[in-house]
């Protein structure tokens, strides 16, 4: 089990400081690599790429050659071993998942909960981060409550979140809150990469302004 008086391994700690999971999900991930750069030069230094994107794994070794080792590139919708094996096999430095059930892995893995009663199994696993999913629906006054009785966990609220939410869920208890569709927007399907960074901009500075 670990809790808040614990220290994080340095993966989730970096997620942690960071405050922001960038997730990229797209029918295909050939916009990826410009995604990041735009997302990077913005101050986001944590990026999930969803294996439901066609060519995901190729995406997340092109990332890591591509991108500073101060930014860290995981893998997202990991639901079996399989997955879990090739994503980090493809260079993923941590995994997120909707669900649990997945067994020790040798990188950092995420699970997706909902319930009070799977928040606290994830954490009795000693899953270092756990997904709070899907969060939007929930909002910033369920993580409150929940953290009434269970204050050592460490959640990480994904789904549904728009940026305007980002500040009020790092305030309710969040240690860092995953965005995808809100601030990645079209960009990985030949959206606006300037919009892309003013949102980005955004996020981070969402971040900035909980923490202040």
């Amino acid at each position: 089990m670990t809790d808040l008086r614990t220290p994080l391994d340095p993966v989730s700690a970096a997620i942690a400081d960071g405050g922001i999971v960038a997730i990229l999900r797209a029918p295909t991930s050939a916009g990826f690599a410009a995604v990041a750069d735009v997302l990077v030069a913005a101050g986001i230094t944590a990026l999930e790429v969803t294996l439901t994107s066609h060519g995901a794994l190729e995406a997340i070794s092109g990332l890591r050659r591509q991108l500073p080792d101060s930014v860290l590139v995981g893998a997202g919708t990991v639901l079996t071993e399989d997955d879990a094996k090739a994503s980090v096999d493809a260079g993923a430095s941590f995994l997120v998942a909707p669900v649990s059930g997945l067994g020790p892995q040798p990188v950092p893995f995420y699970p997706g909960t909902f319930s009070p009663t799977e928040v606290y199994a994830a954490h009795r696993s000693g899953a270092p981060l756990i997904k709070l999913f899907p969060a939007g629906g929930l909002g910033p006054a369920y993580l409150k409550d929940l953290r009434g009785p269970l204050p050592d966990v460490r959640i990480m609220p994904t789904g549904g979140i728009g940026l305007e939410d980002i500040s009020k869920w790092l305030v309710a208890g969040a240690v860092a809150v995953g965005v995808g569709g809100p601030l990645v927007g079209d960009a990985a399907v030949g959206g606006s990469l300037t919009a892309l960074a003013t949102r980005a901009r955004h996020a981070v500075d969402a971040v900035a302004f909980a923490r202040s």
